[in-house]
């Protein structure tokens, strides 16, 4: 099935989706899903939602593109409404969550550098992943990811996911910044014991380093809060969003305190299409969407749902070694390699992927129902030895 003037860089499941509504997408071949992919943590809104669709076809007709070297009331009206969500000042609007992080990183060092300070090195996680750029990659905690790109870039130090010491540990006088993941979704849905994100912000601020949080999956309220360090109050100086801010359409955010985006003067960072009339319009409709919706709410009773429906299979099958979760992210980690079990989950109508050779993830929309979430738990009941 695959193109032939495409370049193999995708594992692609046997399947070409045509279209979709809500929690649901259709093969070419008619054949009908339940989703719990969601494009990759992306589809907010489930599939053709009519007010995203509505918004996009509006602005297209109005006006698409004109670059950063206007002023974009629609740019402006969205870096409102995400400052005041996060708690945090300015936005910097991007196309993708790498481009997101590679912003984050840059004004990091662009800060210390302001400060006239040697701090430049970065600390993240093992098991993280921040990108597939060069600086992203090298950011990553994961060598799999890594392979045939050398020389990577410098300045990043990488320590266990969830050892506050070993934070502790690492920080010297060079160091600029720790970036987290919140909860790390490609590394197998890693989650840190609770109180984990707030001991990091108080060794932040005891150290004077900058906290950068990466929300590209688990930001605009998948797990339940509209940012999942919302859940320990730990706001950071820098996070980094993307995936499900446009619900499909492509856009990533950068967002920062005052005295850190300050950092950022013209010259020092920009983007060609990067918060475009077209895709700040399709961010605001998703906001929107959310809050008249109550998803976030959603998101956090079908979450616990999800959870325990899981918790509950993990019971009855040996072969469940663990359940990890937050709202509606959730992983199914098994004593054996996973794969299988996606490829019969799908021929029962349920889309998954994997986190890792071992763990089933699911990723439903934030609109997902009771009655769809109670499907695909009895279609992994089945599934599961």
């Amino acid at each position: 099935m695959n193109s032939p003037y495409l370049m193999n860089t995708y594992a692609r499941f046997p399947v070409r989706l045509v279209k979709g509504r809500g929690s649901r997408a259709w093969d070419d071949r008619g054949k009908c899903y339940l989703d719990f992919i969601s494009g990759i943590a992306v589809n907010t809104l489930g599939h053709a939602h009519p007010a995203l669709a509505e918004a996009v076809c509006r602005q297209a007709e109005t006006l698409i593109h004109c670059s950063n070297l206007f002023h974009i009331p629609q740019q402006e009206q969205l870096a409102e409404t995400l400052c005041r969500l996060s708690g945090l000042d300015q936005a910097f609007f991007c196309n993708s969550g790498a481009e997101a992080n590679e912003a984050a990183i840059k004004l990091a060092r662009r800060y210390w550098h302001d400060q006239g300070s040697p701090r430049r090195t970065i600390i993240t996680a093992t098991q993280s992943f921040h990108g597939r750029t060069l600086n992203t990659l090298s950011a990553t905690g994961q060598d799999k990811v890594k392979i045939g790109f050398d020389p990577l870039m410098p300045g990043f130090l990488h320590v266990p996911y969830g050892d506050v010491a070993a934070l502790e540990a690492a920080i010297d006088e060079d160091t600029a910044a720790i970036m987290l993941e919140p909860i790390q979704g490609e590394g197998g849905v890693n989650m840190p014991e609770g109180g984990y994100l707030s001991a990091v912000r108080e060794l932040c601020d005891n150290e004077g380093v900058l906290l950068i949080l990466d929300e590209i999956q688990t930001g605009i309220g998948r797990t339940g809060t509209m940012f999942a360090y919302q859940h320990e109050a730990a706001l950071p100086d820098i996070l980094s969003l993307a995936k499900g801010l446009g619900s499909g359409f492509p856009i990533g955010a950068m967002l920062a305190t005052g005295k850190v985006a300050a950092a950022f003067t013209p010259g020092s960072h920009g983007t060609t299409f990067g918060g475009n009339p077209l895709a700040c319009t399709a961010a605001l409709s998703v906001l929107g969407t959310v809050e008249r919706e109550h998803l976030v709410a959603n998101a956090r009773a079908q979450g616990e749902r999800l959870l325990a429906g899981l918790n509950a299979i993990a019971e009855r099958h040996r072969a469940v070694r663990a359940v990890r979760g937050l709202g509606l992210i959730a992983g199914l980690e098994l004593d054996c390699d996973a794969a299988p079990f996606i490829v019969a989950c799908r021929d029962a109508g349920l889309l998954l992927l994997l986190a890792g050779p071992k763990v089933m993830r699911f990723l439903p929309p934030l609109n997902v129902s009771a009655d769809e979430i109670d499907e695909a738990l009895a279609i992994v009941d089945r599934c599961l030895p």
